[in-house]
């Protein structure tokens, strides 16, 4: 019956009469924008558009700050108005002051921005600022049924969800599965050769029998490697540990085209963040509570300097490289491994289809240091908010739903990004390792107070990976920050890092 309800509506979607009407009302609206100019100040001194200006319906507004979403939010609003006779006008506006443009249409013009979408990093000073209201989901669709726990506590504050998580950022390891498999043949092969010599000279030691010819190994599965022993190599050589990139950089023979193992970009926090992710709290589980700061200790000591510890082994000045760069290399097949965001799913898989990429890709969750110190990545979530001051709350909560969860089915497929809603199929296995990684992220912070934390963190990084010691630098950090949410003077104890134990040299013979 649920299907039947579906395929209904669909296609009512689609009827001749209620399109043309439809694209009519937001052509014109479009056309009034473009007129005065998209996102302009102008705007906000205009009459506002009566209801029944363009078509006889009440209006909702829809505010963002993000280019490639126009051509979905489009369609969506198009959507949206035929299936509940409520019109919406998505604007595309400037992300400078962002907050600060909402709250001035809010208070001086009758065009207010009903919903909008912004960062879960500023939604303490939406809320605080009464630019966010709380949600009204009698139905209890924001909810672990949905969403991981990660997208619920990046929209809640002060205990409220005061917005519907819509889509995310995160990083992960992206890494060349056909340098792996080639990798892994190598082993193997290798692997069987020796064995054949072992077995080639204990026959002739037994009986003076010449060795083997190749090929004509009797040893069951060495030569050739059948294709599970290849596949079940390449999965153990994927990384599951900064230490196992280096054990493999230590032995792979690379190809000509490959320039490094590894590389990344060490200049955005973004990208390093999940080396400290583990072991550092800014505002607790949702990122608003300033009793729970820690910054500065003993774990997080330690990942810094195995961070430091790397520049013995990738040579990656910060002054040069940027995302773009390394994401680039990754695509041009320079890098056996890096550490991307979510928009490598979709430029890879049109790398792949357009030929630029002649490779097999994968995913995998960001890699711990060791055995012992796990990693954590940070994330973003894009939630789509109702507007405090607006007047038409229970209209546009339910556009929020409508948008978050229906119209998000198509969110990958028109913008590449990936949607917080469990519920909604991804398009490829790799897509589903970001998600993963998204569950186990760290949200970003919402804390007014504690704003800078990412520029004095990104410093930090540098900082050590230029050779600073890397107590002293985290111990900077923490008192900077301590004094800001504490309106006081903060000193932190500083901490030792434990020498590491050498072996003592073995007795000359």
């Amino acid at each position: 019956m649920k299907k039947k309800e579906t395929k209904e509506k669909h296609s009512r979607r689609f009827s001749l009469p209620s399109r043309i009407l439809a694209v009519a009302a937001v052509l014109a609206a479009a056309a009034l924008l473009l007129y005065f100019g998209i996102g302009s100040d102008r705007l906000a001194n205009l009459a506002p558009i009566p209801d029944n200006a363009l078509v006889d319906k009440p209006t909702l507004n829809l505010w963002y700050t993000d280019e490639t979403l126009s051509d979905f939010l489009a369609a969506a609003a198009l959507d949206f108005s035929e299936d509940s006779e409520v019109r919406v006008i998505p604007r595309l506006v400037s992300g400078l002051e962002y907050l600060e443009s909402i709250n001035e249409a809010s208070l001086t013009t009758n065009m207010i921005p009903d919903v909008y979408i912004i960062g879960n990093d500023s939604l303490e000073k939406a809320w605080l600022s009464g630019l966010a209201a709380e949600i009204r989901d009698e139905e209890g669709y924001v909810s672990e049924k949905n969403f991981p726990e990660t997208a619920l506590s990046a929209v809640t504050c002060e205990g409220h969800r005061i917005g519907y998580p819509f889509y995310y950022e995160t990083s992960a390891l992206v890494y060349n599965l056909t340098y792996l498999e080639e990798a892994a043949a190598d082993q193997l092969q290798a692997e069987a050769d020796a064995i054949a010599g072992q077995e080639a000279m204990a026959a002739l030691d037994e009986n003076g029998e010449p060795p083997a010819a190749e090929g004509e190994i009797s040893s069951e599965g060495q030569t050739p490697s059948s294709e599970a022993q290849l596949t079940e190599r390449t999965q153990e050589l994927v990384p599951q540990t900064i230490e196992d990139i280096l054990a493999f950089a230590d032995g792979y023979n690379a190809p000509e085209q490959v320039e490094a193992v590894f590389s990344w970009d060490v200049s955005d926090v973004f990208y390093n963040y999940f080396f400290l992710g583990n072991y550092v709290n800014v505002g607790g589980r949702d990122g608003d509570d300033e009793t729970k700061i820690d910054i500065y200790n003993l774990d997080a000591i330690r990942c810094l300097e195995a961070y430091q510890e790397l520049t013995q082994y990738f040579s990656i000045d910060p002054e040069e490289v940027s995302y773009e760069s390394v994401a680039q290399d990754f695509l041009d097949g320079k890098l056996v491994f890096t550490i991307a965001t979510t928009d490598m799913v979709s430029r890879l898989e049109q790398a792949s289809a357009d030929g630029s990429f002649p490779y097999a890709w994968g995913v995998a969750r960001v890699p711990d240091i060791d055995g012992e110190l796990i990693t954590r990545s940070l994330s973003v979530t894009s939630a789509v908010v109702v507007n405090g001051y607006s007047e038409k709350k229970d209209t546009a909560n339910a556009f929020a739903r409508y948008l978050t969860q229906t119209a998000a089915q198509k969110l990958y497929e028109s913008t590449g990004k990936l949607p917080a809603d469990t519920g909604i199929a991804l398009p490829c296995e790799q897509a589903e390792m970001f998600a993963q990684e998204y569950a186990a992220s760290v949200p970003i912070p919402k804390m007014m107070t504690t704003s800078n934390y990412w520029v004095q963190m990104e410093i930090a990084f540098t900082r050590a990976w230029n050779g600073e010691e890397v107590s002293a630098v985290l111990q900077e950090i923490s008192e900077q920050i301590m004094t800001q949410v504490t309106g006081e003077s903060y000193t932190e104890e500083y901490i030792q890092p434990p020498q590491e134990e050498t072996e003592s040299s073995a007795p000359v013979e």
